[in-house]
């Protein structure tokens, strides 16, 4: 009995989420050195251009990001995307020995909780109709319901580029981690109709003389340059346990609903179905709730001890009223 398109499809995206976690650990290390001899990538510098750790998780992710792409030519996209919650593990586990972020137990809670979520979308995930040609793809992306979103998603993208990143980029992931998501939905769809050109083409039937072949390869090309930029603004910021999981939650959101809308995923569907995805989603979520409450109990980084002072601007105030300064100690002169 051979192996069935689905089962390909699962191998695949269990190997891309091994090669990308990996990659985050490799391109966070190349940042953190090419940062100690010239300008960081989050405020605009490109050193880590010349650094090959940087080019080695570079290349583990296009590794990844080729497997994760074949993988949604033999299966539907709310199959393969949630496998990206075993990115999560392997870069969480990685960057506790590689990059010494310390992974806590609630933590793992966290971690635990996403895959939980996952594993429960995969298993209601619905059967999806696969196009027979391109043109059927194009009428597909051309339906104002997705064109309606493509809109909305550039508009948001434009709006966290030009407004948000300026202000807020350096103190809050999810203006970076925004985009990347917005655009990597855009990314999915593309990379999905670019993968039935490709297998129709090697099954005889050519694909390659329609020009809507080249313009997804084209929006697929913009889509993935803007990603990489972002990301990588991202990880030379802020830690990258924290990274993977919620560019995951992100990430796998948007790109199932562009999938939904554009292939119709979960058309005929049953409510029971439905409902059990969005218990996934919900656990997903909460999962990556948790994760981000694990930063606010990490310890100060420095070594040295703490002189905690109460001051009263007022005697009469209650405790819960006083103002507490924590003031590291310094080393003297």
């Amino acid at each position: 009995m051979g192996v069935s398109e689905n089962s390909k499809g699962l191998i695949l995206a269990v190997a891309s989420s091994a090669f990308i976690g990996s990659s985050f650990i490799l391109k966070k290390k190349g940042l953190n050195r090419a940062a100690a001899s010239g300008t960081r990538a989050g405020v605009g510098g490109y050193t880590y251009l010349l650094e090959p750790l940087w080019w080695a998780g570079m290349i583990t992710m296009i590794v990844g990001e080729i497997a994760n792409c074949v993988a949604y030519v033999y299966a539907p996209a709310v199959l393969v995307t949630p496998l990206g919650a075993l990115s999560i593990i392997i870069s969480a586990i990685l960057a506790h020995f590689m990059l010494n972020e310390r992974l806590q137990k609630m933590g793992v809670v966290g971690i635990v909780s996403c895959i939980v979520g996952s594993v429960v979308i995969v298993i209601h995930a619905p059967q999806e109709h696969t196009p027979s040609s391109v043109e059927e793809v194009w009428n597909l992306a051309t339906q104002p319901a997705f064109v309606m979103y493509v809109a909305a998603t550039v508009s948001a993208v434009f709006a966290l580029i030009l407004h948000f990143e300026p202000r807020s980029g350096q103190t809050n992931m999810l203006v970076y981690l925004g985009i990347c998501s917005l655009m990597g939905s855009i990314t999915v769809v593309s990379v999905k109709a670019i993968g039935i050109a490709i297998k129709l083409t090697l099954d005889g039937i050519n694909q390659i003389t329609y020009p809507q072949t080249w313009f997804f390869l084209m929006v697929a090309g913009i889509c993935v340059i803007t990603q990489l930029n972002y990301l990588n603004k991202a990880l030379d910021t802020f830690n990258a346990t924290l990274i993977s999981p919620v560019y995951y939650v992100m990430f796998t959101t948007l790109t199932i609903v562009a999938s939904a809308i554009m292939y119709k995923d979960w058309a005929g569907q049953d409510a029971s179905s439905i409902a059990s995805e969005i218990c996934g989603f919900i656990t997903v979520l909460s999962g990556t709730i948790i994760l981000h409450s694990t930063r606010d109990q990490e310890p100060h980084p420095s070594s040295r001890g703490t002189v905690t002072w109460y001051v009263r601007s007022d005697s009469f105030k209650n405790p819960d009223q006083e103002h507490l300064l924590d003031i590291l100690e310094t080393e003297p002169y």
